[in-house]
């Protein structure tokens, strides 16, 4: 591994690398049932950080790991710690809901494109022979109702003369 010097680069493998740890230290959480704190500075210096259930927490038991939290820190980590499960409960939810709507749309979209190739598959493109027959059969019908055209003219000239 060696420094990224390409300043865009570095802001984006910062970001990238952010966005993990924090999904690392979220599965600890969540996972092993602990305590996690952590404070990163960008390249540009801004503060980024992440604790749970609390800092106040983090920060005393980091101060003194045999000192116990007083009941107000305690209650106030627990409902931390409620609420960032029901949190991820949601997220849970929401990605599959997620998954089931992509696979909805994947399977419009099949249904979709196989139904356009087999609209345009089953129009076959006709012989020469059928052409002919079908030119013929126009030309026949074209003078026909040109027949028929002429007698309608012919039968309303007589009968208003």
């Amino acid at each position: 591994m060696k420094k990224i010097e390409k300043r865009d680069d570095l802001y984006a493998s910062f970001s990238k690398r952010r966005s993990g740890l924090y999904k690392k230290a979220s599965e600890l959480v969540r996972e092993c049932d602990v305590d996690v704190g952590m404070i990163i500075f960008s390249p540009t210096g801004k503060p980024y950080s992440f604790f749970h259930p609390t800092v106040d927490a983090i920060v005393s038991c980091f101060q003194n790991s045999d000192l116990q939290l007083s009941i107000s820190a305690q209650l106030v980590a627990a409902h931390a710690r409620h609420r960032v499960n029901e949190l991820n409960s949601r997220l849970e939810e929401l990605d599959t809901i997620k998954k089931d709507a992509v696979f909805q749309k994947n399977m419009y979209d099949e249904v979709m494109e196989t139904g356009q190739k087999s609209r345009w598959e089953s129009v076959e493109e006709p012989s020469a022979e059928e052409l002919t027959k079908f030119e013929d059969w126009l030309n026949t019908v074209g003078s026909d109702l040109q027949n028929r055209l002429n007698q309608l003219e012919s039968g309303a000239s007589s009968s208003s003369g």
